[in-house]
């Protein structure tokens, strides 16, 4: 039995944002109902890499019950007021107002249900200019200015995953569970808006200092760690790169003399401290290269780790699967067929799990979700 065992979460949502949020409820043990258009959330028809299905699809979904229903007709937005006066949670990524213009504004619904909680995802806010911009990942990671700190030199890029709907997910998550905290307290919902742009921003913290107060934000580096030397990535005699990091001076020694074998670059006076070290970067890396590349990347690996130096190897997608600690759960897909997927980045007691999820076909607890509730 999870810790929201007792909770019923209603979901208007798509995509990522908002089904990572309500995902991570269903996991603590919360009943999710899925509502979705009749041709189901456009997230169902990303790809078909997991044996059919989106992969994203079956990552967000598994256990929630999808209903099926147009809440601009009469029937269908009874049925949903039924359901939303027994709920606890409502989680809703819509455009913003597109929720009240059908009737169900916040107070609407606080006006009948006082203990709903009620948590919004937008891209960019609620009110404001820029409200009804329609906002998705790569978007907001170039509007927020992470694609301007990310990538290679000359050559911004795009981070490899939706690092916003992501942040934006697990924000909610987090903001939802503390809203659930403060209901036991007293007894009454609140209102929830969380934006894909306001948690990119929020991130951009650091960036921002330098740009407003400092000497400008840093530059996309690549494998390199913009304010800290030596920290990324170095070739080996093999063509593979390994990443090191080095936090103290401490390091620093181990790393020239054990790791190295190169006492000299540690007595170097250009290299005495971090900042002399990000000031002659280029140097520093080209004498550090010329050691590692006469070394296999397992031979560097083995003399890092004997001194005790953080490093990193750059593994593929495919090669995550071999990774000594990966944990991994066992997901269905609408269809029954059996995948193995990263688990869940908390470790709990088993005994909590919730037992036999898998992602729901379109509509599939529609009839059964009318008949509960009619």
């Amino acid at each position: 039995m999870g810790p929201l065992n007792d909770v019923l979460v209603v979901s208007i949502e798509q995509a990522v944002a908002a089904p990572l949020c309500t995902a991570r409820l269903s996991d603590a043990g919360a009943r999710v109902i899925k509502i979705e258009r009749v041709e189901g959330d456009f997230g169902r028809n990303y790809d078909s890499a997991a044996k059919g299905e989106s992969s994203y699809f079956a990552w967000l979904n598994q256990g929630k019950e999808s209903l099926c229903l147009d809440f601009k007709h009469e029937d269908d937005a009874q049925l949903l007021w039924r359901i939303l006066d027994k709920a606890d949670v409502l989680v809703q990524n819509l455009s913003p107002g597109a929720l009240a213009r059908s009737g169900f504004s916040t107070d609407a619904l606080h006006e009948r249900n006082k203990q709903l909680i009620v948590c919004n995802v937008s891209g960019y806010g609620n009110d404001g200019d820029v409200a009804s911009k329609r906002a998705y990942d790569l978007l907001v990671q170039a509007e927020s200015g992470l694609i301007s700190v990310s990538g290679d030199v000359g050559a911004p890029g795009r981070i490899g995953v939706s690092i916003c709907d992501i942040g934006a997910g697990i924000t909610a998550y987090a903001a939802v569970l503390e809203a659930l905290i403060k209901r036991g307290k007293t007894g009454v919902g609140e209102d929830l808006s969380i934006s894909l742009f306001d948690v990119a921003a929020e991130w951009m913290t650091v960036p921002y200092i330098h740009a407003q107060f400092g000497a400008g934000a840093p530059k996309p580096a690549g494998l390199q760690h913009p304010s800290i030397a030596p920290y990324g990535a170095f070739s080996c005699a093999d063509g593979r790169l390994v990443l090191i990091s080095i936090q103290n001076e401490r390091e620093w020694e181990r790393l020239c003399k054990s790791a190295l074998n190169a006492p000299q670059i540690f007595d170097n006076a250009l290299y005495k401290n971090n900042n002399a070290r990000v000031a002659n970067r280029q140097s520093l890396e080209h004498e550090i290269n010329a050691i590692t590349q006469t070394l296999t990347s397992a031979q560097f690996q083995q003399r890092l780790q004997s001194a005790s130096i953080a490093f990193g190897a750059i593994n593929s997608a495919a090669e995550l699967a071999d990774h000594p600690a990966l944990r991994t759960r066992r997901a269905v897909t609408a269809d029954g067929q059996l995948m193995s997927l990263p688990a869940h980045p908390v470790v709990k007691d088993n005994s909590s799990a919730k037992k036999n999820a898998k992602t729901p076909g379109i509509g599939e607890h529609s009839d059964a979700l009318r008949s509960e509730f009619s």
